[in-house]
């Protein structure tokens, strides 16, 4: 057994074939580093029985279909076979399904008393996982697995600036314009935060001159309208007097430069 599969029972996924449970125990004997994560987890598993059962809300249902929809964007632009994408999905989806259950608990949690160090700690937990989830999904091979990363950006903490920053790289360097297009979006957050609201900005005016799609540029555009950031005037004259840049482009960068006035 791997560290892949070893973390797939932690949360409670299924390994094809026998003795499972000797192969786990035997993986934890000699992985510290799983050994770790698979106490860290089942403390948190524990902390769940701490907060209520109540109802879910209707953003259950808002989020799920945002998922969804990531989803089948990536997936109509890229295919991968199913029995190179099996291992890493088994860990994906039961990844998932104990965010969506820890979050639900979290979600229960907000009307108890927030000083109760169980629920500090959970919460804690809780933003850690997300940030694991978003990190590696935006970092795999298929766009809709990439798409789906972006999507859980939105999940994490405006203030978390290894997000961000994947974030930005995705941005800059994503081979699918879809999924460039959904981190500009996601990076809107960021830019609101007084920890990482400087670097956003900045980091989405750097992320202008390195795009060659006209629909990411004019994305960014808007998005620098918005902040109205005038420290992006120089390179939007840069983009209305080149004569190679789309004509589309081009008029958008005048427009940006007349409401940043």
């Amino acid at each position: 057994m791997n560290c892949e599969q070893a973390k797939t029972q932690m949360l409670g996924g299924t390994i094809p074939g026998e003795n499972q449970g000797e192969e786990f125990a035997a993986h934890l004997a000699s992985c510290e580093t799983c050994r770790n994560e698979s106490s860290r987890i089942g403390a948190l598993w524990q902390s769940l029985d701490l907060l209520p059962v109540e109802e879910p809300s209707g953003k259950v249902r808002e989020r799920f279909y945002e998922m969804l929809g990531a989803y089948r964007q990536g997936q109509a632009s890229v295919t991968m076979p199913v029995k190179q994408a099996w291992p890493r999905m088994i860990w994906q989806v039961a990844a998932a399904a104990a965010l969506l259950a820890v979050g639900l608990g979290i979600g229960y949690g907000v009307h108890e008393d927030r000083s109760r160090p169980e629920l500090v700690q959970l919460r804690e937990e809780v933003a850690s996982m997300r940030q694991l989830v978003a990190l590696s999904l935006m970092q795999q091979q298929s766009a809709s697995d990439r798409l789906r990363g972006v999507s859980w950006s939105y999940q994490v903490e405006p203030s978390d600036e290894e997000v961000m920053k994947q974030l930005v790289t995705t941005v800059n360097h994503d081979p699918n314009v879809n999924v460039r297009l959904a981190a500009v979006d996601a990076l809107r957050p960021f830019t609101g935060s007084p920890a990482t609201h400087l670097m956003a900005r900045n980091a989405v005016i750097e992320a202008l001159p390195k795009q060659t799609t006209p629909i990411v540029q004019v994305a960014l555009i808007d998005f620098l309208a918005e902040l109205k950031e005038r420290n992006a005037a120089p390179e939007l004259r840069r983009l209305v007097s080149d004569p190679d840049i789309d004509s589309g482009v081009r008029k958008r960068a005048e427009w940006a430069l007349e409401r940043m006035q």
